[in-house]
């Protein structure tokens, strides 16, 4: 058991103990260490003001991620190296990324600039060669500039990451992996007493010991919503769990037919499986967050978390993916659609925790279809998800159909109503269409929020499921998307 956090700072090995279950990375480095260059802007994920950069030795090298560091709890960094944007450049000589910044004029106010400085240091850290346009503008979508513009912003990413990745980091990389590899172990982590800790078991079985004791901790993944709870919410939560330190929770496996995800498994990591599977599932986790949300945000928290306007339970359902729940030592399976009962209720027993997600692949005889619909398209959260997969027999003929949405009742849901009137109709068959949409009227009752109307997201439900059917008809989207086509994607059932 050990009763401190461990990470690498400017190359030292810095341990603190006594930490506040409720700390966060930004008021370790603003307020105890000084480090004031990040910055603290909404205070919930959203500008990018606080990102830094964590760095983690994968495959025998560091692989740098950007972070909120705004939510991200100070013991969650337990065994990285944690990069801000003072520890850039070397003495006056400023790092790649800041010179073309200043070079590109690409800060007026500077508020955001760290932020963005350190997600492009994130891209260059990541790459090597020049890159595109659009792989910039998905690296900094979770940063906002309310004064610059972008342009010049993209320019100065453009020039860094066009010159050779030479900078301190790289060169240090070898040894910066050895002190990582040397401050990691398996022990548990355990700071505080019974009333209030932070916790980090190191296995499964530890952490359903743990659990069962303290039922009543909050389990943490990625804290991409836990963290709201704390800076936005201002709740107390005196005993956190923390399931990073767990071995084998945040591994993706692909068995052939399904995809096997860990409960603590990032959206990031999970990604190109998901791509894999079907390119609407691959856009789907692109446009999840930003990409500090994405390298730290799980899957299993989004399904576990049970929020009616989650992006993953929708898609998941109609794959018809199941999840592994644990409570001391006894495991259950679950399918997803079974676990949500009513808006903040799910089928989870007291001190019973998600340990991972089964996802079926895609048969031959399938098309999948998912949409997002949000206010502004980067970064932004569903006014109404829609998911679909039908299933077609060599005559055209739908054998089955699956619906589901976010955002249009208390829990993700699927439309059996729908569902029924599209069951043995040709996939063509216009009528059998013109049946399900108005059953789909019955499916849901959605509700008047800050996000939509209940009258908006009843009609965009009925298009959603329209445009599935127009693609799954054989219409190419090219004549249906703007953003996300398919056309060079050739699934084996269309």
């Amino acid at each position: 058991m050990r009763e401190t956090v461990r990470f690498l700072r400017r190359g030292k090995i810095v341990e603190v103990a006594n930490v506040d279950p409720m700390m966060t990375l930004l008021d370790h480095l603003r307020l105890t260490e000084g480090a004031t260059g990040t910055k603290e802007g909404c205070g919930e994920g959203d500008c990018g003001a606080c990102t830094v950069a964590i760095g983690r030795p994968r495959n025998g090298k560091v692989v740098y991620e950007p972070v909120n560091a705004c939510i991200q709890l100070l013991g969650m960094v337990d065994g990285t190296e944690i990069v801000a944007v003072e520890d850039l450049a070397e003495g006056e000589q400023l790092h790649p990324v800041q010179a073309a910044m200043v070079d590109k004029h690409g800060s007026q106010c500077g508020f955001c600039t760290p932020g963005f400085v350190m997600s492009i240091f994130s891209l260059y850290q990541g790459t090597d060669g020049a890159v595109g346009r659009d792989q910039i503008n998905d690296t900094i979508a979770g940063n906002l500039c309310r004064c610059t513009g972008y342009r010049p912003i993209v320019e100065a990413a453009l020039a860094a990451c066009a010159t050779p990745r030479d900078d301190k980091f790289r060169k240090a990389a070898e040894d910066t992996a050895g002190i990582l590899n040397f401050i990691a172990d398996d022990s548990d982590i355990f700071i505080g007493n019974d009333e209030r800790f932070f916790a980090a078991p190191a296995s499964v079985d530890g952490l359903a010991a743990l659990y069962a004791q303290h039922p009543d901790a909050t389990i943490v993944a990625g804290a991409t919503d836990v963290g709201l709870w704390i800076t936005k919410q201002l709740r107390d939560l005196p005993k956190i769990i923390h399931l990073g330190r767990v071995r084998g929770l945040d591994g993706v496996e692909d068995t052939g037919r399904e995809v096997l995800i860990g409960a603590a498994a990032t959206y990031a990591s999970v990604e190109p499986y998901m791509q894999a599977i079907d390119p609407d599932l691959g856009e789907l986790f692109r446009r999840i967050g930003s990409k500090q949300v994405r390298a730290r945000g799980t899957v299993g928290g989004n399904v576990a978390n049970g929020s009616p306007i989650g992006d993953t339970p929708p898609a998941l359902i109609v794959l018809g993916a199941t999840m592994e729940l644990r409570r001391r030592d006894r495991s259950r399976i679950l399918p997803v659609e079974d676990f949500y009962i009513e808006y903040g209720k799910q089928n989870r027993a007291s001190g019973e925790f998600v340990t991972g997600l089964l996802v079926p692949k895609l048969r031959p005889d399938q098309i999948f279809r998912c949409y997002k619909v949000t206010k502004r398209f980067d970064q932004d959260i569903s006014s109404v998800m829609g998911a679909f997969r039908f299933t077609i027999n060599p005559e055209g003929m739908i054998t089955e159909a699956r619906i589901a949405y976010g955002g249009m009742a208390g829990t993700p849901k699927r439309a059996k109503g729908a569902e029924s009137a599209l069951h043995g109709a040709g996939i063509r068959d216009t009528a059998a269409w013109a049946r399900a949409f108005e059953a789909l009227r019955s499916d849901f009752t959605p509700l008047d929020d800050h996000r939509a109307s209940a009258s908006y997201r009843a009609e965009t439900a009925h298009a959603l499921l329209g445009k599935a059917l127009i693609e799954a008809a054989g219409t190419p989207t090219s004549r249906t998307r703007l953003v996300g086509r398919r056309e060079g994607f050739v699934h084996a059932a269309e």
